[in-house]
């Protein structure tokens, strides 16, 4: 993972100060960027494809990324939607490599081949590629072995629904031969899709399982099943719509805040109605297991730190 200028630390050091003093998740750490929600796919588990918005202009989705840049945001990850539709994707990677935060980029593109990615690993630090069943891309797992050489970190993200908990060995088996990590992310149920969210108890007791058959190659959190467990999601992660909007409290509610080309982040996040709608998070008995939620404490928290990030710095040392 490369360093960062030691000036680019001091907002997210500030936030965690912060957050720490309030007690509560005000300031966020990470934020997905839906850049599109244009996609080749219509997984059964996602409704951002049912729900069109015309792609930003380059120029606003700059603006948004410097907001993000003066924030405690620290990892910025690019997805959609599938970003690589973007005609200004690489435009967008180099000056996202300017900014202050780390970058992951993730995608579903079943012919990867046909884009430059030997160009656009110069400005990702973490490439994640989403191969599942509900994107009907499983063939993508034969592309790891190219995808692995790349300057950069290569996970595989997987979601896991009620009736693909079993097929996890082979998936982090095909990982763990290649040199790449795994994501296993639970289906939540979002709204106007069927309910495909798995057994927890089975799916944590499969991700136990597979730890300790292939070491260093699961990089989910156990914290997130401690975290559903106790009906604890986190506001220290932040979701961007494709028409520039923040969710907030969170995507699952489809609540949105301010547009960020205009509204500044941490300015915003101080304000009484940010206040408020953490306290609908807070609220919520829905329980909706939405990764991103449930397990950003486990990176933020120094009692999980390393279990969360031990296998994404071993494959880094090998």
């Amino acid at each position: 993972m490369r360093k960062l200028p030691l000036t680019a630390y001091i907002p997210t050091i500030r936030g965690v100060l912060r957050n720490a003093l309030r007690r509560e998740a005000v300031y966020p750490f990470y934020a997905s960027f839906k850049l599109t929600s244009r996609c080749h796919f219509g997984c059964p588990f996602c409704n951002v494809k049912s729900n069109p918005v015309p792609d930003l202009p380059t120029g606003d989705i700059k603006k948004i990324l410097r907001n993000l840049s003066r924030s405690s945001v620290l990892m910025v990850s690019f997805e959609g939607g599938e970003p690589l539709l973007r005609d200004d994707i690489g435009e967008l990677l180099q000056y996202a490599r300017r900014c202050r935060f780390y970058l992951l980029f993730t995608t579903s593109e079943k012919n990867l081949a046909k884009y430059p990615l030997n160009e656009y690993a110069r400005y990702i630090d973490f490439l994640h590629v989403s191969i599942d069943e509900g994107h009907d891309n499983l063939e993508l797992f034969d592309q790891l072995p190219w995808l692995c050489v790349l300057p950069l970190q290569v996970s595989v993200q997987t979601v896991v629904t009620a009736d693909t908990i079993d097929r996890l060995d082979e998936k982090v088996q095909r990982c763990h031969e290649n040199g790449a990590t795994i994501v296993v992310i639970p289906a939540a149920h979002m709204d106007n899709t069927g309910d495909r969210f798995p057994d927890i108890a089975s799916l944590e007791r499969k991700v136990r399982e597979l730890r300790i058959r292939f070491p260093d190659t699961i990089h989910t959190p156990m914290g997130y099943f401690e975290a559903y467990r106790k009906k604890r999601c986190s506001s220290a992660t932040v979701i961007i719509a494709p028409d520039g909007r923040l969710y907030y409290p969170c995507h699952i509610l489809n609540r949105k805040g301010p547009d960020l080309r205009t509204t500044d982040l941490t300015q915003w996040l101080a304000t009484r109605e940010a206040a408020i709608e953490r306290k609908l998070m807070r609220a919520c008995r829905r329980n909706c297991g939405w990764y991103q939620y449930y397990s950003i404490n486990s990176y933020t928290s120094l009692r999980s730190i390393r279990e969360a990030l031990r296998p994404v710095l071993a494959k880094k040392r090998k």
